[in-house]
């Protein structure tokens, strides 16, 4: 199933916490955040990039294990502990020079809606707040934390680009050819 984008997209901007977690937070005796994320969703983020649409999360909660996994992804915008989204879509369509209607948010849940309003498209997971799923252009069939991330980037990048699913991951395929080849000659 195609989405239907009325701009071509050149962000996207993902709540975290039910979204690409599957919402559980794990605390330790010491107090320290322990977060599950799935590992296809972090394929997506560096599929979105050799695409050349930058990636963002901005997330209501504030974690170290959040902030590990961004870097470890390589997303190009992270915002935490961000109860108001929306003056944040504000600074970083700003930053990149963008207008919200090339923007795509992910979000499930209500504190999501100002913002996935606002953007060009928004989607959520299947299992959603019911106002999320409400508010959404897109929803998955895919919970939060179980494939939605690269279930809704795998729809994105089809439908914008105009391709099958193999040919939208042509240039990832490439792309880790040439890093294994760089890797053997050094």
């Amino acid at each position: 199933m195609s989405l239907k984008l009325t701009s071509p997209i050149r962000l996207v901007l993902f709540d975290v916490d039910g979204v690409m977690t599957d919402g559980s937070i794990y605390i330790s005796e010491l107090g320290e955040y322990f977060k599950s994320f799935n590992v296809q969703d972090g394929i997506a983020i560096e599929l979105l990039r050799v695409h050349g649409i930058k990636t963002g999360v901005i997330s209501g909660k504030k974690s170290l294990a959040l902030t590990k996994r961004c870097e470890q992804l390589g997303v190009d915008i992270i915002e935490t502990g961000c109860k108001n989204k929306l003056p944040k879509l504000g600074e970083v369509c700003d930053l990149f020079a963008i207008d919200a209607k090339e923007v795509a948010f992910c979000g499930d849940d209500v504190l999501d809606i100002p913002i996935m309003r606002k953007c060009g498209f928004s989607a959520s997971p299947s299992d959603a707040h019911k106002l999320a799923l409400e508010s959404a252009d897109w929803v998955s069939s895919k919970k939060g934390g179980h494939g939605f991330v690269r279930d809704f980037v795998d729809q994105l990048l089809t439908t914008q680009l105009q391709s099958t699913l193999l040919e939208i991951y042509k240039p990832l395929l490439k792309k880790i050819e040439l890093d294994d080849v760089k890797e053997v000659e050094q």
